[in-house]
């Protein structure tokens, strides 16, 4: 049940880790555990399911991520996670918002550590893939040390397969969603003593990775990292992930050959009545500072848009780019 490799994971974010997205960042490294964004357990059983749940063979492994906080309704819905082939299942019970605050899931969930305990063992009962919880050290003035801990316990205990602690605490009383993944200061170390206090329970830090160096510190600790606005904003530092963490070779040699090989999905997704800028998106951040970037996010605004667009306009906009491999590419951003 916990035979996934969680080194490395980019995280769950709310309309950007798509399809699309997650599609792009498997074209970049081979091993990571790539997230789905939060899907309600109300739109799974109510929603357009298909639709909300579809992803692309070549995604995996790949984590569906649920908000919800009623332990049936959760189970049910890891059990159709199950179905559509997702390789995880992930709470959370970290998000912010008013929206998920009112229908009682998300960061609130760490003032009720005992129903998050009931939700994980439903949904261990229920299905045979792992089930982890992403979390935050507490939330406004819970104390860390007492609050992360009495949570952690409640999990392992209902058969968590692993925590994923976002080391910031969550004010959900005077702070906007985007403010909380700022303002709270990190706190490393209340992870670091996490993990000393619970060796037997896998333990993945997310929070303020911005590069891959930074990961590999902190798997001198931990059992894993998961990194958020830096992968989605730089995409090209994950080419860093299979050679550095992993040891294995960068699935393309370059940005610009990734890009490549992300035209045949494109046309895919076009020819089932996608708009192009749907996928490109995801791109933009791909060639941050290499000759030419500029003019190729510039094409992309002006022509992806469209409603006519194809391949042939992403196709133009490579073509502005200088091909560097990985490394220099690491060079010219830094």
């Amino acid at each position: 049940m916990n035979a996934l490799d969680r080194k490395f994971c980019i995280a769950p974010m709310m309309e950007w880790t798509d399809r699309h997205c997650r599609f792009f960042h498997r074209l970049l490294t081979r091993r990571a555990l790539i997230y789905t964004e939060m899907i309600t357990t109300g739109a799974v059983l109510h929603g357009a399911r298909a639709r909300l749940l579809a992803h692309d063979p070549d995604e995996h492994p790949v984590a569906l991520q649920l908000g919800g906080c009623d332990p049936q309704q959760l189970a049910e819905c890891a059990r159709i996670a199950e179905e559509f082939g997702y390789d995880e299942v992930n709470l959370n019970v970290g998000c912010p918002s008013d929206r998920v605050q009112v229908g009682r899931f998300g960061a609130c969930l760490m003032a009720e550590p005992a129903l998050v305990g009931d939700c994980v063992a439903a949904m261990t009962g229920a299905v045979k893939l792992p089930v982890t919880v992403k979390c935050r050290l507490g939330i406004d003035d819970q104390d860390p040390e007492e609050a992360l801990e009495a949570f952690a316990c409640a999990v392992e205990q209902a058969g968590v397969a692993a925590l994923i602690v976002h080391a910031r605490k969550a004010w959900l009383d005077g702070l906007s969603p985007r403010q909380n993944r700022d303002v709270p200061p990190l706190d490393y170390a209340r992870v670091y003593r996490l993990k000393a206090a619970h060796p037997s329970l896998d333990i993945v830090l997310n929070g303020g990775i911005a590069d891959i160096d930074q990961a590999l510190n902190h798997l001198g600790r931990l059992d894993g990292v998961m990194m958020g606005r830096a992968a989605y904003q730089d995409p090209w530092r994950l080419l860093a992930v299979d050679p550095v963490l992993f040891g294995e070779p960068a699935p393309f040699a370059s940005p610009k050959a990734a890009a490549e090989a992300l035209i045949p999905y494109m046309e895919r997704e076009l020819a089932r009545g996608t708009r192009l800028n749907a996928v490109t998106r995801h791109v933009l951040g791909l060639f941050r500072g290499v000759p030419g970037a500029r003019a190729f996010r510039r094409h992309l605004a002006t022509e992806a848009s469209k409603p006519a667009a194809g391949a042939a306009a992403f196709r133009a906009a490579l073509a502005l780019v200088v091909d560097m491999d990985a490394q220099m590419v690491h060079s010219a951003a830094a």
